[in-house]
């Protein structure tokens, strides 16, 4: 007999941009940085563009609505 385990999806509770980093927190404690290098949006949006994101479905991923960018936090771990 099998058993199933329930799975948690990783959740953001932070993001910062920096000038060369994402840096996203997780609900866990994790903090992952990657460079802005793989998102090509985000690296040539002007810093108040970078600032301007919101969490979308209860910390799943990230929205930048002026650049229409989203980037889901499983995408990041992968």
């Amino acid at each position: 007999m099998s058993t199933s385990v329930a799975r948690k999806e990783p959740r953001a509770v932070s993001v910062q941009v920096g000038k060369d980093l994402l840096e996203v927190t997780l609900a866990d404690g994790r903090v992952i940085s990657v460079p802005l290098e793989w998102f090509p949006a985000l690296r040539d949006a002007g810093q108040k563009q970078r600032k301007n994101w919101r969490l979308i479905g209860d910390g799943i991923g990230i929205h930048w609505p002026e650049l229409d960018e989203d980037i889901s936090i499983e995408g990041l771990l992968a």
